[in-house]
Protein backbone atom coordinates (compact mmCIF):
# COMPACT_ATOMS: atom_id res chain seq x y z
CA UNK A 1 0.00 0.00 0.00
CA UNK A 2 1.59 3.38 -0.49
CA UNK A 3 1.88 5.77 2.05
CA UNK A 4 -0.12 8.59 2.26
CA UNK A 5 2.35 12.03 2.88
CA UNK A 6 1.37 14.41 4.74
CA UNK A 7 2.04 18.07 4.19
CA UNK A 8 2.50 21.15 6.59
CA UNK A 9 1.27 24.51 4.66
CA UNK A 10 4.39 27.39 4.40
CA UNK A 11 2.00 29.60 6.57
CA UNK A 12 1.14 27.10 9.95
CA UNK A 13 -1.47 26.09 8.73
CA UNK A 14 -2.93 22.46 10.21
CA UNK A 15 -1.40 19.18 8.65
CA UNK A 16 -3.47 18.13 5.91
CA UNK A 17 -4.62 15.09 7.89
CA UNK A 18 -7.82 12.95 7.00
CA UNK A 19 -10.51 13.77 9.68
CA UNK A 20 -10.86 9.59 10.36
CA UNK A 21 -7.09 9.67 11.29
CA UNK A 22 -7.16 12.69 14.01
CA UNK A 23 -6.53 11.60 17.04
CA UNK A 24 -9.51 12.69 19.46
CA UNK A 25 -9.51 13.15 23.13
CA UNK A 26 -11.35 10.62 25.05
CA UNK A 27 -14.21 11.66 26.26
CA UNK A 28 -16.74 9.01 27.06
CA UNK A 29 -13.64 7.26 29.07
CA UNK A 30 -13.29 10.64 30.67
CA UNK A 31 -17.17 11.06 31.38
CA UNK A 32 -17.15 7.14 32.51
CA UNK A 33 -14.98 7.96 34.83
CA UNK A 34 -16.81 10.43 36.39
CA UNK A 35 -19.97 8.56 36.27
CA UNK A 36 -18.60 6.27 38.09
CA UNK A 37 -17.67 7.90 40.90
CA UNK A 38 -20.95 9.80 41.32
CA UNK A 39 -22.49 6.71 40.93
CA UNK A 40 -20.33 4.75 43.44
CA UNK A 41 -20.88 7.72 46.07
CA UNK A 42 -24.71 7.10 45.88
CA UNK A 43 -24.66 3.36 46.11
CA UNK A 44 -22.97 3.98 48.86
CA UNK A 45 -24.46 7.22 50.77
CA UNK A 46 -27.64 6.75 49.05
CA UNK A 47 -29.10 4.43 51.21
CA UNK A 48 -28.62 6.57 55.06
CA UNK A 49 -30.16 9.52 53.69
CA UNK A 50 -33.29 10.14 54.69
CA UNK A 51 -36.33 12.43 54.38
CA UNK A 52 -37.59 14.54 57.19
CA UNK A 53 -41.22 15.34 57.56
CA UNK A 54 -42.11 17.76 60.08
CA UNK A 55 -45.37 19.06 61.89
CA UNK A 56 -45.39 22.60 63.93
CA UNK A 57 -48.49 24.20 65.35
CA UNK A 58 -48.74 27.82 64.15
CA UNK A 59 -51.84 29.96 63.52
CA UNK A 60 -53.44 31.22 60.45
CA UNK A 61 -54.44 35.09 59.25
CA UNK A 62 -57.50 35.32 61.60
CA UNK A 63 -55.32 33.58 64.63
CA UNK A 64 -56.90 30.48 64.33
CA UNK A 65 -54.60 27.40 65.49
CA UNK A 66 -53.24 25.52 62.27
CA UNK A 67 -51.12 22.62 61.40
CA UNK A 68 -48.06 23.81 59.47
CA UNK A 69 -45.83 21.13 57.37
CA UNK A 70 -42.49 21.34 56.39
CA UNK A 71 -39.80 18.57 55.20
CA UNK A 72 -36.02 18.52 54.81
CA UNK A 73 -33.18 15.63 54.46
CA UNK A 74 -31.00 14.13 57.21
CA UNK A 75 -28.59 11.39 57.37
CA UNK A 76 -27.95 8.29 59.73
CA UNK A 77 -24.47 8.45 61.20
CA UNK A 78 -24.77 5.71 64.00
CA UNK A 79 -26.44 2.38 63.12
CA UNK A 80 -28.67 2.88 66.78
CA UNK A 81 -30.39 5.62 65.04
CA UNK A 82 -28.80 9.27 65.55
CA UNK A 83 -29.11 11.43 62.38
CA UNK A 84 -28.17 14.40 61.64
CA UNK A 85 -30.28 17.77 59.97
CA UNK A 86 -30.40 21.25 60.03
CA UNK A 87 -31.59 23.04 63.05
CA UNK A 88 -34.13 25.24 60.74
CA UNK A 89 -35.57 21.92 59.66
CA UNK A 90 -36.92 20.75 62.91
CA UNK A 91 -36.34 23.48 65.49
CA UNK A 92 -40.03 24.04 66.95
CA UNK A 93 -41.17 20.60 65.56
CA UNK A 94 -44.27 18.92 67.36
CA UNK A 95 -43.57 16.24 65.28
CA UNK A 96 -41.00 14.74 62.97
CA UNK A 97 -41.06 11.82 60.90
CA UNK A 98 -38.20 9.94 59.14
CA UNK A 99 -38.42 7.82 55.94
CA UNK A 100 -35.91 5.73 54.63
CA UNK A 101 -35.25 4.98 51.20
CA UNK A 102 -35.67 0.86 51.87
CA UNK A 103 -39.00 1.91 52.79
CA UNK A 104 -38.36 2.40 56.64
CA UNK A 105 -40.86 4.68 58.37
CA UNK A 106 -40.39 6.00 62.11
CA UNK A 107 -41.29 8.86 64.45
CA UNK A 108 -37.98 10.80 65.62
CA UNK A 109 -37.07 12.27 68.66
CA UNK A 110 -35.28 15.91 68.80
CA UNK A 111 -32.52 15.20 70.63
CA UNK A 112 -31.03 18.76 70.37
CA UNK A 113 -29.98 21.24 68.30
CA UNK A 114 -27.87 24.44 67.55
CA UNK A 115 -29.10 27.64 65.59
CA UNK A 116 -25.62 29.11 65.38
CA UNK A 117 -24.43 26.07 63.29
CA UNK A 118 -27.82 25.24 61.63
CA UNK A 119 -27.10 21.44 62.98
CA UNK A 120 -29.30 19.10 64.99
CA UNK A 121 -29.76 15.89 65.84
CA UNK A 122 -32.27 12.95 65.93
CA UNK A 123 -33.23 9.96 67.47
CA UNK A 124 -35.01 7.19 65.75
CA UNK A 125 -35.91 3.71 66.86
CA UNK A 126 -33.83 1.50 65.31
CA UNK A 127 -30.21 -0.28 65.63
CA UNK A 128 -29.42 -1.52 62.07
CA UNK A 129 -29.23 1.99 60.29
CA UNK A 130 -27.42 2.05 57.36
CA UNK A 131 -24.59 4.69 58.14
CA UNK A 132 -21.88 7.26 56.55
CA UNK A 133 -18.72 7.94 56.90
CA UNK A 134 -17.49 11.35 58.28
CA UNK A 135 -14.68 13.01 56.40
CA UNK A 136 -13.16 15.62 56.88
CA UNK A 137 -13.35 19.37 55.80
CA UNK A 138 -10.40 20.83 56.95
CA UNK A 139 -8.52 19.21 54.14
CA UNK A 140 -10.47 20.35 51.50
CA UNK A 141 -9.56 22.49 47.86
CA UNK A 142 -11.61 24.65 45.67
CA UNK A 143 -12.47 22.51 42.47
CA UNK A 144 -12.77 18.70 43.75
CA UNK A 145 -15.76 17.25 43.02
CA UNK A 146 -19.32 17.52 45.44
CA UNK A 147 -21.88 15.63 45.20
CA UNK A 148 -25.53 16.31 47.41
CA UNK A 149 -28.16 13.76 48.15
CA UNK A 150 -31.27 15.00 49.58
CA UNK A 151 -35.18 15.11 49.18
CA UNK A 152 -35.81 18.88 47.11
CA UNK A 153 -39.01 19.31 46.68
CA UNK A 154 -40.66 16.22 47.59
CA UNK A 155 -37.99 14.05 45.19
CA UNK A 156 -36.89 11.43 47.38
CA UNK A 157 -32.90 10.47 46.72
CA UNK A 158 -32.43 13.42 44.35
CA UNK A 159 -28.34 13.77 43.51
CA UNK A 160 -27.12 16.45 42.29
CA UNK A 161 -23.08 17.16 41.67
CA UNK A 162 -20.90 19.87 41.17
CA UNK A 163 -18.11 21.13 42.62
CA UNK A 164 -16.39 22.85 45.87
CA UNK A 165 -16.64 26.57 44.80
CA UNK A 166 -15.25 28.49 47.89
CA UNK A 167 -14.39 27.59 51.44
CA UNK A 168 -14.11 29.86 54.65
CA UNK A 169 -17.90 31.54 53.47
CA UNK A 170 -19.70 33.65 56.30
CA UNK A 171 -23.28 33.19 56.49
CA UNK A 172 -26.24 34.68 57.86
CA UNK A 173 -28.69 31.44 59.09
CA UNK A 174 -32.21 31.92 58.84
CA UNK A 175 -32.35 33.66 62.85
CA UNK A 176 -29.62 36.34 61.77
CA UNK A 177 -26.75 34.62 63.30
CA UNK A 178 -23.58 34.29 61.33
CA UNK A 179 -22.20 30.97 60.56
CA UNK A 180 -18.48 30.93 59.97
CA UNK A 181 -16.26 28.07 57.79
CA UNK A 182 -19.13 27.15 55.55
CA UNK A 183 -18.43 25.65 51.87
CA UNK A 184 -19.78 26.76 48.63
CA UNK A 185 -20.59 24.69 46.06
CA UNK A 186 -22.29 24.45 43.14
CA UNK A 187 -24.40 21.69 43.25
CA UNK A 188 -27.63 22.17 43.19
CA UNK A 189 -29.48 22.65 46.02
CA UNK A 190 -33.37 23.25 46.31
CA UNK A 191 -35.52 23.42 49.45
CA UNK A 192 -35.72 20.01 51.01
CA UNK A 193 -32.18 19.63 50.15
CA UNK A 194 -31.26 20.88 53.68
CA UNK A 195 -29.62 19.43 56.19
CA UNK A 196 -28.58 16.12 53.65
CA UNK A 197 -25.10 15.60 53.22
CA UNK A 198 -22.28 16.96 50.85
CA UNK A 199 -20.07 14.24 50.06
CA UNK A 200 -16.90 14.06 48.22
CA UNK A 201 -15.21 11.21 45.62
CA UNK A 202 -14.27 9.04 48.46
CA UNK A 203 -17.88 8.77 49.67
CA UNK A 204 -17.17 10.97 52.78
CA UNK A 205 -19.58 13.18 54.23
CA UNK A 206 -17.66 16.92 54.30
CA UNK A 207 -20.55 18.88 54.59
CA UNK A 208 -24.59 19.32 55.61
CA UNK A 209 -26.31 21.01 53.30
CA UNK A 210 -28.18 23.97 54.16
CA UNK A 211 -28.62 27.12 52.28
CA UNK A 212 -28.93 28.97 48.73
CA UNK A 213 -29.32 31.98 47.87
CA UNK A 214 -32.56 32.90 46.12
CA UNK A 215 -32.38 34.18 42.37
CA UNK A 216 -28.90 32.94 42.38
CA UNK A 217 -27.65 30.09 40.15
CA UNK A 218 -25.12 27.61 41.37
CA UNK A 219 -24.52 29.36 44.88
CA UNK A 220 -25.24 26.69 47.51
CA UNK A 221 -23.66 26.61 51.18
CA UNK A 222 -22.95 23.22 53.63
CA UNK A 223 -21.75 23.58 57.09
CA UNK A 224 -18.12 21.80 56.94
CA UNK A 225 -18.30 18.46 58.75
CA UNK A 226 -15.85 19.56 61.02
CA UNK A 227 -17.74 21.70 62.92
CA UNK A 228 -20.69 19.27 62.79
CA UNK A 229 -18.55 16.91 64.60
CA UNK A 230 -17.85 19.45 67.39
CA UNK A 231 -21.42 20.19 67.64
CA UNK A 232 -22.87 16.67 67.53
CA UNK A 233 -20.80 15.89 70.38
CA UNK A 234 -21.75 18.81 72.67
CA UNK A 235 -25.98 18.11 71.90
CA UNK A 236 -25.20 14.25 72.32
CA UNK A 237 -23.78 15.14 75.88
CA UNK A 238 -25.59 18.16 76.86
CA UNK A 239 -28.48 18.71 74.61
CA UNK A 240 -27.23 22.17 73.57
CA UNK A 241 -23.69 23.48 72.58
CA UNK A 242 -22.75 25.73 75.37
CA UNK A 243 -20.33 28.05 73.96
CA UNK A 244 -18.16 31.32 74.51
CA UNK A 245 -18.66 34.45 72.41
CA UNK A 246 -16.10 37.27 71.55
CA UNK A 247 -18.56 38.79 68.80
CA UNK A 248 -16.01 37.89 66.28
CA UNK A 249 -16.69 36.83 62.26
CA UNK A 250 -14.23 36.36 60.37
CA UNK A 251 -12.93 33.99 57.34
CA UNK A 252 -10.12 31.73 57.13
CA UNK A 253 -7.69 33.25 54.66
CA UNK A 254 -4.01 31.84 53.40
CA UNK A 255 -1.89 34.72 55.53
CA UNK A 256 0.23 37.05 53.46
CA UNK A 257 3.76 35.33 53.14
CA UNK A 258 5.70 38.95 53.95
CA UNK A 259 3.50 38.89 57.05
CA UNK A 260 4.63 35.18 57.52
CA UNK A 261 8.22 35.68 57.39
CA UNK A 262 8.85 39.60 59.05
CA UNK A 263 6.80 38.16 61.83
CA UNK A 264 8.41 34.69 61.76
CA UNK A 265 5.03 33.43 62.00
CA UNK A 266 5.17 29.27 61.12
CA UNK A 267 1.25 28.46 60.60
CA UNK A 268 0.18 29.26 56.79
CA UNK A 269 -3.50 30.63 57.04
CA UNK A 270 -5.10 32.76 59.55
CA UNK A 271 -8.98 34.02 60.59
CA UNK A 272 -9.68 37.40 58.89
CA UNK A 273 -11.63 39.66 60.84
CA UNK A 274 -14.59 40.70 58.80
CA UNK A 275 -17.29 41.73 61.57
CA UNK A 276 -16.66 43.10 65.40
CA UNK A 277 -19.94 43.42 67.10
CA UNK A 278 -20.62 46.48 69.01
CA UNK A 279 -19.89 46.31 72.44
CA UNK A 280 -18.47 42.86 72.54
CA UNK A 281 -15.77 41.11 74.17
CA UNK A 282 -13.75 41.64 71.11
CA UNK A 283 -14.91 45.06 70.51
CA UNK A 284 -13.64 46.02 74.13
CA UNK A 285 -10.66 44.44 73.56
CA UNK A 286 -9.91 46.47 70.59
CA UNK A 287 -9.99 44.13 67.99
CA UNK A 288 -10.69 45.40 64.49
CA UNK A 289 -12.09 44.20 60.80
CA UNK A 290 -9.38 43.47 58.94
CA UNK A 291 -7.06 42.06 61.75
CA UNK A 292 -5.37 38.70 61.38
CA UNK A 293 -6.23 36.58 64.63
CA UNK A 294 -3.11 34.18 64.65
CA UNK A 295 -3.87 31.98 68.48
CA UNK A 296 -5.69 32.48 71.10
CA UNK A 297 -3.96 31.67 74.77
CA UNK A 298 -0.92 30.09 73.18
CA UNK A 299 -2.55 28.04 70.71
CA UNK A 300 -1.96 28.61 67.01
CA UNK A 301 -5.66 29.20 65.10
CA UNK A 302 -5.21 28.08 61.57
CA UNK A 303 -8.62 28.62 60.73
CA UNK A 304 -12.02 29.98 62.12
CA UNK A 305 -13.09 26.74 62.80
CA UNK A 306 -10.56 26.03 65.47
CA UNK A 307 -11.61 29.26 66.82
CA UNK A 308 -15.01 27.96 66.95
CA UNK A 309 -14.05 24.74 68.59
CA UNK A 310 -11.79 26.43 71.13
CA UNK A 311 -14.56 29.08 72.27
CA UNK A 312 -15.93 25.89 74.41
CA UNK A 313 -17.98 26.20 77.87
CA UNK A 314 -14.16 26.51 79.48
CA UNK A 315 -13.73 29.65 78.21
CA UNK A 316 -16.76 31.32 79.33
CA UNK A 317 -15.77 34.74 81.69
CA UNK A 318 -12.43 33.38 81.20
CA UNK A 319 -9.48 35.58 80.73
CA UNK A 320 -8.00 35.08 77.67
CA UNK A 321 -4.96 36.42 75.41
CA UNK A 322 -6.14 36.59 71.62
CA UNK A 323 -2.62 36.67 69.22
CA UNK A 324 -3.55 39.40 66.82
CA UNK A 325 -1.31 40.74 62.99
CA UNK A 326 -2.37 44.11 62.38
CA UNK A 327 -0.89 45.72 59.36
CA UNK A 328 2.82 44.52 60.16
CA UNK A 329 2.63 44.33 63.57
CA UNK A 330 2.27 41.49 65.77
CA UNK A 331 -0.58 42.17 68.82
CA UNK A 332 -1.41 40.40 72.34
CA UNK A 333 -5.23 41.83 73.10
CA UNK A 334 -6.61 40.47 76.49
CA UNK A 335 -10.74 39.91 76.46
CA UNK A 336 -12.85 38.07 78.72
CA UNK A 337 -15.37 35.79 76.51
CA UNK A 338 -18.92 35.59 77.75
CA UNK A 339 -21.18 32.66 77.31
CA UNK A 340 -23.44 32.92 74.22
CA UNK A 341 -27.11 33.55 74.87
CA UNK A 342 -30.08 32.81 72.75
Amino acid sequence: MEAQALFVADDGAAPNVPPAEIERPADPQLLDAYSRTVVDVVERVGPSVASVAVTRQGRDRMGRPRRLEGAGSGFAFTPDGYLLTNSHVVSGASQIGVSLPDGRQFDAQLIGDDPDTDLAVIRVGAHDLPTVVLGSSRTLRVGQIAVAIGNPLGFQNTVTAGVISALGRSLRAQTGRLMDDVIQTDAALNPGNSGGPLVNSASQVIGVNTAVIPGAQSICFATGIDTARWVVGQLLAHGRVRRAWIGVGGTTVPLPRRLQRALAIEQASAIRVSEVQKDSPAHVAGLEDGDFIIGIDGKPLAGIDELLRLLDATRIDRLCVLRVVRGARLLHLTLTPQERRG
